[in-house]
């Protein structure tokens, strides 16, 4: 594999637009249909103290790692972790095939999320068309459906049959799913600083005061009162208990998307220049902003629609906030802006997951870009549709087991493998004022977040996924 310089690479063209792709990629589902009912679950501040710290350990450690890594390399998993192993002992090889890994992990969970986004394309169309909001509260109708939009199937001669009696093919399922992907992988063709940064640059800042303002307009409504009451509950007993760390943990691992992928990749579009730690903390600052908001959006709206808080995944997304929307004053606007928020998210979010991908096959095969996305694309776009009926169980597998290897690999190599001389240099270069980080970020990121990467694994096989 040929190493491509930064010069004959595209990248991003400013901090802010690398910082907005960033917290694109990590503003996605967990965001949005799990950290709030979390929050909810294990009791407001109780839940949300130990989050806000591994936050700060995960970025401080993990964020930069990634970046770093990519940066240094100038390449994505692949020829990151083959750098490293080339420098220990001289054989790049090892770290070729192993960074396959998070590239496998990428492209399963694009291909899941593929399957979601058709979902949300779906909704955000019912959304602004009006049908979301002449469904009313009848839940039989809502949860029918997604029920229709989002099919199971046991067996495989069901899933063919969906296939071909109006299932995965019909324009409520397969149409969207494709046309969802088609426009996802249009804003990747253009490139990394005309396409991707230019995209983000749009919807980031549009997601971010659209969902403040359905925040103020909630707040307003009776019967709000009682989802701040969860927000801001706090139980010093509830600290003690492990779970709640333990899912905490979990939430911030994949909230800030380190998976020895994503990160990865966009960090090696970063110039020489760029302060990465300081890169690290912004997208940490407004990823979590990005979760609040969503948080303060949901739970008072559960509230309003007198709805327990405790229903999470896409039943919370499709089935229980429309009932919730549709009973609101200016529902239907409520409802319509919610789902371009979501929409929003799900497209940045998808756009990082197959960039891993794509870049692979530039590198190796030194294909242009479109042919690149155009491949990824196809296989993406066909697999979904294979995998709709099973796409909850596809997706358990990928967040329990792929992703969180994908992220303890990528630790391993850069605080392990890589010399520690040569990992302080990548985060040092582009610092302010030549400002170096401090002695405790090798420690802590080689002992600590290696550790607590270990854990996320082990975890999540435990408990069923902890993300």
């Amino acid at each position: 594999m040929s190493k491509h310089t930064l010069q004959e690479r595209d990248g991003f063209r400013n901090k802010r637009g690398f910082i907005l792709a960033c917290i694109g990629s990590a503003v996605g589902m967990g965001n949005i249909w799990r950290f709030p009912i979390m929050v909810s679950k294990y009791g407001g501040l109780t839940f949300l103290i130990p989050y806000v710290f591994f936050v700060a350990l995960i970025a401080s450690t993990g964020v930069i790692e990634e970046f770093a890594l990519g940066r240094r390399a100038g390449a994505g998993p692949v020829g990151a972790f083959g750098m490293c192993t080339e420098e220990r002992n001289g054989n790049k090889r090892v770290g070729n095939i192993v960074g396959a890994l998070p590239i496998l992990g990428a492209m399963m969970l694009a291909i899941g999320y593929t399957v979601v986004l058709g979902w949300i394309f779906k909704y955000t169309w019912m959304g602004i068309s009006g049908s979301l909001f002449n469904m009313g509260q009848d839940m039989a109708v809502i949860g029918g459906t997604f029920g229709n939009t989002a099919p199971e199937a046991k067996t495989i001669s069901e899933a063919v049959s969906m296939m071909f009696n109006g299932g995965l093919f019909s324009v409520g399922n397969g149409v969207w799913q494709v046309i969802g992907l088609a426009i996802s992988l249009t804003i990747m063709a253009l490139g990394i600083g005309r396409g991707i940064e230019k995209a983000n640059k749009f919807m980031m800042p549009v997601l971010f005061f659209l969902f403040v303002v359905l925040a103020l307009y909630i707040s307003t409504l009776a019967g709000a009162s009682e989802g701040y009451k969860y927000i801001f509950t706090l139980n010093p007993k509830g600290l003690l208990n492990v779970e709640v760390w333990i899912y905490a943990f979990g939430q911030a691992f994949f909230s800030l998307s380190v998976a020895g992928n994503g990160s990865v990749i966009y960090g090696s579009y970063l110039p020489k220049n760029e302060d990465i730690p300081a890169s690290a903390k912004n997208v940490a600052i407004f990823d979590t902003i990005a979760a609040t908001l969503a948080m303060f959006v949901i739970l008072p709206a559960m509230s309003v629609g007198n709805v327990a808080p405790d229903a999470t995944g896409p039943g919370l997304m499709f089935v229980y906030l429309p009932n919730v929307f549709n009973g609101m004053v200016g529902g239907r606007i409520v409802g319509m802006v919610f789902f371009v928020c979501v929409l929003f998210a799900g497209i940045s979010s998808i756009i990082n997951l197959y960039e891993a991908p794509v870049a692979l096959l530039q590198e190796m095969f030194h294909l242009k870009r479109i042919p690149s996305v155009l491949i990824i694309g196809s296989i993406g776009a066909i697999i979904s549709l294979m995998i709709q009926p099973w796409t909850s169980q596809w997706m358990d597998i990928v967040s329990i087991y792929i992703c969180p290897m994908g992220a303890l690999l990528a630790g391993i190599m850069f605080f392990w493998v890589l010399k520690k001389e040569t990992a302080l240099e990548a985060v040092n270069e582009g610092r302010l004022n030549g400002k170096k980080i401090g002695k405790w970020f090798h420690p802590v990121g080689k002992y600590v977040y290696c550790l607590f990467a270990l854990v996320a694994l082990i975890a999540g096989a435990i408990f069923g996924g902890i993300g």
